[in-house]
């Protein structure tokens, strides 16, 4: 039997996984966004196909930019507001420590974001006094009331409280449901990686994705091959960083026995 080469930068995108996985079905015909036309493979019940040969492409240059992101240390958001998208998205965003926006986006973070990093210090000033039981200087009252505000400012800031600057990057899952992010994004010159599903225009991202942005199954496809990615990033730029540090150490070690 002979093996199938695999191409270096491939990243094990399988058509056939894909079909598996359902990244080809969009919506229906009435649905199509027109610049979706060249990444479209046939109708099947009155339901848009897309080409799955040129996801595979759009996919590898995403993971390559996605890959180079990371190992240069730089910053990735990564947002799905969609119910069946949530979930995934949070797991995968605290796995590597990526800032997420999984319950809505927040208008104005990267256009107003200095107004939102003040909200964000003020979020992370009552969760330090909560920890440190400062709080119980207030009344039951008041104490209920800080409570629900936490509550509050956790689905509102939780997953990007940590995000001290604009991002270089954002990867949103459905391009359509969170055009505002991808609106500020592009003001503000961050790059957008986004799935694209029929009903929205691929243009719009600098990298975009052409799939099924509904079905789980096809978001987590997606999501695992970019942790994948993540991860051997991650592995080189620590392997890179060591180096660095014994090189360091070295070029120190030696010019102290001269």
């Amino acid at each position: 039997m002979v093996k199938k080469a695999v191409k270096k930068d491939d990243f094990g995108l399988d058509v056939e996984q894909m079909a598996q996985a359902g990244l080809h079905f969009g919506h229906k015909t009435s649905k199509v966004h027109p610049k979706m036309e060249p990444y479209l493979y046939g109708v099947r019940k009155s339901v848009h196909i897309i080409d799955l040969e040129q996801t595979k492409e759009k996919f590898k240059e995403a993971l390559i930019f996605i890959r180079d992101l990371v190992s240069e240390g730089k910053t990735l958001l990564v947002i799905g507001t969609k119910i069946q998208a949530r979930k995934l998205v949070k797991d995968f965003s605290q796995k590597f420590n990526f800032p997420y926006a999984s319950e809505r986006w927040l208008g104005g973070t990267f256009t107003n974001f200095e107004v939102i990093k003040k909200r964000i210090d003020f979020f992370k000033s009552l969760e330090e006094q909560k920890k440190k039981g400062e709080l119980v200087k207030y009344t039951k009252k008041e104490r209920l009331k800080i409570s629900r505000q936490l509550d509050g400012f956790e689905k509102k800031f939780g997953g990007i409280k940590n995000l001290e600057k604009l991002p270089d990057a954002i990867f949103v899952l459905d391009m359509e449901k969170d055009a505002l992010a991808i609106k500020e994004a592009k003001e503000k010159q961050i790059t957008v990686v986004g799935v694209s599903d029929t009903n929205a225009d691929p243009t719009v991202a600098d990298f975009p994705i052409p799939a099924n942005d509904d079905a789980v199954n096809s978001i987590k496809y997606i999501l695992d091959k970019v942790a994948q990615v993540v991860e051997e990033a991650k592995k080189k730029a620590k392997s890179k960083a060591k180096k660095e540090e014994s090189d360091k150490q070295q070029a120190t070690g030696d010019k102290k026995s001269v």
